[in-house]
């Protein structure tokens, strides 16, 4: 199991060595300061795997393991599972995309499951939208056992095809993206539950959380999403700048977000189409919904549609939003302010809050006859809810904060050095 260590410290003026995304987190927080729009963050020990043009070649996925590879401007690369009789598998593609290249309205990521016979198990396209900012996205493809269903259900080979939502790439840079991949299993549930959704459920839209804000950087990619629990948190974000944030729901649980832009000092005009983007992943890196927020220099705010509580059974749902929130764990939200704002406003940084609401009491989930792969990601952890209570910026196995000391003796340094570190096993680990 890969450990990782996110550590700044600073004794005696000397910077320790560090994960490079963990260290800029810590410094922006402590410096009060927003992170710089950069690359993504590949979780570290990321194995690097080449896209086969042909089934016949595709190399092989193995679930829990983090992948790195590429796709062209366009054409397909796929990929290999090897896949039981029992368990259900999903695949989520992260679309990284070159800072500063172009995209269109339609562009984006489609990911694609079949199985050894060519039959289609899943498709899933997601663009870039009205901003037409380049920036993160993520797509997922799917086997499911399920007893309503002939096709997909055999154990052996099945492939996992991407390629570009735009292929003609018209409007689009014909740049080679960077792709992040991450294969998850499913175990089946030791007894028959619910075959059909939920019908009944809140699905009116509650009043964004109120309170006084606290601050709390994101991370810059999915393994370096910062915790958060139900709160009213604030953070700094540049044009071209993609944030990343996760919080613990569990069984029964239903989640509310609402994001906000503050008002520009820079005395700008003009109006910009969906400048803030906030995407809500679930815990197998799947989209479950999102919302654009316009930005003309005074204070907007968007909320994510009325989403379901957490059900095994929500996976029966016709509605994919509802769909998507069929397991416990960790949820993902992605922010990301479009380009186009530093036309008109500056470069920034813009003050974002984030109104995060987890309501109704947790329940046991389903009996699970086996683990998931990686171990416990579908579940909700005693150690999550103390990463998102205490914002603990934690990596895919273990993070580690030093808290920067200054000002203040060698031996004092190093004993309150000591004294702060937190340390938070996590177990959505690569091998």
């Amino acid at each position: 199991m890969a450990v990782r260590l996110g550590v700044v410290a600073v004794v005696l003026g000397t910077t320790a060595a560090v994960a490079p995304g963990q260290a800029a987190l810590a410094a922006s927080e402590a410096s009060g300061t927003a992170l710089t729009p950069s690359s993504y963050a590949f979780a570290d020990g990321a194995r690097s795997i080449e896209g086969a043009r042909s089934t016949a070649d595709a190399l092989l996925l193995k679930p829990g393991t983090a992948y790195k590879s590429s796709l062209p401007s366009s054409g397909e690369v796929n990929y290999r599972l090897e896949l039981d009789a029992s368990s259900n598998a999903y695949v989520s593609v992260t679309a990284v995309p070159s800072p500063g290249s172009t995209v269109s309205v339609i562009d984006g990521v489609k990911v694609s499951v079949q199985d050894a016979e060519g039959n289609s198990c899943s498709d899933n396209t997601e663009s870039f939208g009205a901003a037409r900012s380049p920036h993160p996205i993520a797509a997922w493809g799917r086997r499911e056992i399920a007893p309503n269903k002939s096709l997909c259900q055999k154990s052996g080979a099945y492939y996992v095809s991407v390629e570009r939502a735009d292929p003609e790439g018209e409007g689009s840079s014909p740049d080679t993206w960077a792709l992040e991949l991450l294969a998850t299993t499913e175990p089946r549930t030791a007894s028959t539950g619910a075959t059909t959704a939920p019908e009944v459920w809140n699905s009116a839209t509650p009043q964004p959380l109120q309170g006084d804000s606290q601050r709390r950087p994101g991370g810059a990619g999915f393994s370096e999403a910062r915790p958060l629990d139900q709160g009213v948190w604030r953070d700094d974000i540049r044009p071209g700048q993609t944030l990343f944030y996760e919080v613990p729901v569990d069984w029964g649980q239903q989640l509310a977000v609402t994001a906000e832009l503050g008002s520009s000092d820079s005395g700008g005009t003009g109006y910009a189409a969906d400048a803030l983007d906030l995407a809500l992943y679930n815990p197998a890196r799947g989209p479950v919904a999102d919302v654009g927020v316009g930005y003309d220099g005074d204070q907007k705010s968007g909320s994510l549609p009325p989403l379901p509580p957490v059900d095994h059974a929500n996976r029966y749902a016709v509605i994919g939003q509802v769909g998507a929130m069929r397991f416990a764990g960790s949820y993902y939200l992605v922010a990301h302010l479009s380009e186009s704002v530093a036309d008109s406003f500056g470069d920034g940084p813009f003050k974002m809050t984030l109104r995060v609401r987890v309501s109704g009491e947790p329940r046991g989930g389903p009996a699970y006859a086996g683990e998931s792969e990686p171990t416990g990601v579908f579940e909700v952890s005693d150690q999550d809810r103390e990463a998102a209570a205490e914002g603990v910026a934690a990596g895919d196995d273990t993070a580690m904060r030093v808290v920067a000391v200054g000002g203040i003796g060698t031996g004092s340094a190093l004993l309150v050095g000591l004294g702060v570190w937190t340390v938070v096993a996590r177990r959505r680990g690569t091998a």
